[in-house]
């Protein structure tokens, strides 16, 4: 066990982005003006504390609209939905409240837009996450999954010089070029989207870990495995010079034996970890000889989002009710 000469460097920006904050709130504001129980299609967000948490206050998570009883108020998670379960919910009179991210949406309609003018779309993401769902379900018959470099020798189009790709909004910067790159060998005439679908919060939190990888003996990252931001962290920080990286939900999973012959630890969170969870793991290293943190500045972040429209709606409908009494 090292001494208190020990050090940590502190990723910024790490944690909650913009499309995080404005679904959990999303949730929050729900319960307050409809009250429990408020159904949510999916997690939220894919963070197994923000999910517990929520559940405390009366959300009840579903996998399909169908489990929602008619009728029943239910939140869509930030990783958007195909116009297919919209569909479903009309048909069972729910109450919705869209939280997809803006910049999920963003894609969804570029999607719209190249299936319309008859684009093969090429989607680059990994395959069963819900956002690439989502993103495949507003053109089904146009798109095909392209999970990563390997996956493309798989692709066939139409025409070759009417394709594009888009991407799944929480890839690793790098593996998403890498396969963009060995696309354009097949498909010389392949275009880009109008602007980059990989979002801003994804790259600047891998561009944090890059800065400070390469003077890291251990970096931890505070994540949940099903989230996809999350995992690329922990790639991004070996591939960028840390000697090892690991996912943690929670400060009591990291094993006191990675800190052997370590001096330097790296810390950053996914995009859907609550900042209290990286207050504990840093009290926990400075209580076992790392209580130097040094925080490694990568970008500034102020982006805010507007509520989900439903709720302003009902906010302000409750608000003319209550001055009418």
């Amino acid at each position: 066990m090292p001494g208190a000469h020990g050090r940590v460097l502190l990723a910024d920006p790490r944690g909650y982005c913009a499309g995080v904050d404005r679904a959990v709130i999303a949730v929050e504001k729900a319960l307050e003006i409809h009250g429990a129980p408020v159904y949510v299609r999916k997690q939220i967000v894919h963070n197994k504390h923000v999910v517990a948490t929520l559940e405390r206050r009366g959300a009840v998570f579903v996998e399909e609209t169908e489990e929602v009883p008619e009728g029943a108020v239910v939140v869509f998670s930030a990783h958007g939905v195909s116009p297919v379960v919209h569909e479903q919910a009309a048909q069972r009179s729910l109450r919705t409240i869209d939280a997809t991210c803006p910049l999920v949406t963003k894609v969804h309609k570029e999607a719209q837009r190249f299936a319309k003018d008859d684009y093969d779309i090429l989607l680059i993401g990994h395959r069963g996450h819900e956002e690439v769902e989502g993103t495949m379900g507003e053109a089904p018959t146009h798109t095909q999954l392209v999970d990563g470099p390997d996956d493309v020798a798989n692709v066939q189009v139409r025409d070759p010089e009417k394709v594009v790709w888009l991407s799944q909004t929480t890839l690793s910067v790098d593996e998403t070029l890498a396969t963009v790159d060995q696309l354009k060998v097949r498909f010389p005439g392949l275009q880009s989207p109008p602007s980059d679908d990989i979002c801003y919060a994804t790259q600047n939190r891998q561009q944090a870990v890059k800065q400070m990888a390469a003077e890291c003996d251990l970096v931890l990252v505070v994540g949940s495995t099903n989230s996809s931001n999350s995992v690329r962290l922990v790639e991004v920080a070996l591939e960028a010079g840390a000697r090892a990286a690991h996912l943690v939900d929670y400060a009591a999973e990291v094993d006191e034996a990675w800190l052997e012959g370590v001096s330097t630890v790296g810390v950053t969170s996914g995009a859907s970890v609550p900042e209290v969870l990286v207050s504990e793991l840093l009290d926990w290293l400075g209580q076992r000889g790392y209580p130097d943190v040094e925080t490694v500045k990568a970008a500034e972040e102020r982006l805010v989002f507007a509520l989900p429209h439903e709720l302003k709606q009902r906010r302000e409908a409750l608000a003319v009710d209550a001055s009418a009494e």
